[in-house]
């Protein structure tokens, strides 16, 4: 199955919108892969929170709150690092199985510097038939409307 990769750096309290929609809904898309990256590995204190949602989310004071009981939470990752050679760098990636056809977006906060910070993530796509187009359009439209 065919592989999208989107990479980018995204701003403290920033939130980038990656397109994905179609006019159909006939393409499906899991997250395979969501990695963080410095911009000045080793050079500065830094704690990242990034996540992915299936909505918009316009509140930046929630950026750095994670919530698993999220229903639009699709991928949350945390990168810890600092400017102390005998402190590795830290990184937890979480991602859900879960099936979208819509736009997602990513946002991020740096709880420590106000820093900006690389990201990585690669997309499956997949046909959805009908029932599964179905499916993942109407928890998108469900999730809209609880927010």
């Amino acid at each position: 199955m065919p592989v999208k990769s989107f990479r980018g750096k995204i701003a403290d309290l920033g939130s980038q919108r990656i397109s994905l929609a179609t006019n159909k809904g006939e393409v499906g898309y899991r997250i395979i892969k969501f990695e963080l990256f410095s911009i000045q590995p080793g050079v500065v204190d830094e704690a990242h929170v990034v996540q992915v949602f299936s909505v918009n989310k316009t509140d930046t004071s929630l950026y750095d709150n994670v919530d698993f009981g999220d229903g639009t939470l699709l991928a949350a990752a945390y990168y810890k690092d600092d400017d102390q050679n005998y402190n590795p760098g830290f990184m937890n990636i979480t991602f859900d199985n879960k099936i979208f056809n819509q736009d997602i977006y990513v946002t991020h906060a740096d709880v420590k510097s106000s820093l900006a910070v690389n990201y990585h993530i690669e997309l499956e796509s997949m046909k959805l038939d009908l029932n599964e187009n179905t499916v993942a359009t109407l928890k998108d439209i469900r999730n809209t409307n609880s927010q």
